[in-house]
């Protein structure tokens, strides 16, 4: 989503906190799903994280250790799906508190040892029960996840544009807008959004700024 549109929803889920759960974050999974930006990663790791709940939280490198250890492909699908939660429930320690360590654990190794390009193995701890490490490390001939890449997106137009509004006090005329991104089809299309968003705000005189600046 981009950090500005999570805070425009981490903005709003705040306020459906307060309205629906009385000032409260809620502890069940489908009441954190139905907050405005929580997924299905994020509400499992507040239950497991916060509250203590014996639920798979599953990220890319918890992903990606599963599929290495329990499988034996060099490196997960490209996506995480129920599927997944389900293997890593399968594999929770029954108590609560444990099952919450094992998830920090598993994500911390995919994070710092268990990595896509460099895997450190000889300092992997499950170096010895790993099914891809024992079969020789074979290569990965499966779908791999899509890279998502900056340079020319409509994210990186949108970082210009907020840039410029940040760096003034007052509002910016359209020319130097313009003069933001070359691409004018481009630039407008992402102009847009941040309008849609509300994270851009147009005065009466068609000038430009942040939403909720003085005028």
């Amino acid at each position: 989503l981009g950090y500005p549109r999570r805070a425009l929803r981490l903005h709003a889920a705040a306020q459906q906190i307060v309205a629906r759960f009385d000032g409260e974050v809620p502890r069940g999974i489908e009441d954190l799903e139905s907050l405005p930006g929580v997924g299905a990663y994020t509400a499992r790791a507040v239950a497991a994280f916060a509250f203590g709940a014996r639920t798979p939280v599953v990220d890319t490198n918890v992903a990606r250790v599963l599929a290495r250890a329990i499988e034996g492909h060099g490196h997960a699908g490209p996506s995480v799906g129920a599927a997944d939660r389900a293997k890593v429930e399968s594999l929770l320690p029954a108590d609560a508190a444990l099952a919450a360590r094992f998830s920090v654990a598993v994500m911390e190794l995919g994070a710092l040892v268990c990595t896509a390009t460099s895997p450190d193995c000889t300092h992997c701890p499950i170096r010895t029960d790993c099914v891809w490490r024992v079969a020789g490390s074979p290569a990965y001939a499966g779908p791999r996840r899509k890279v998502q890449h900056f340079e020319g997106t409509d994210r990186q137009v949108r970082g210009r544009l907020l840039d410029i509004l940040r760096g003034t006090p007052e509002p910016v005329a359209a020319e130097e807008v313009d003069r933001a991104w070359a691409d004018g089809v481009q630039r407008s299309r992402a102009l847009d959004s941040l309008l849609v968003d509300g994270l851009v705000e147009q005065r009466a005189d068609g000038r430009f700024a942040l939403a909720g600046e003085s005028p």
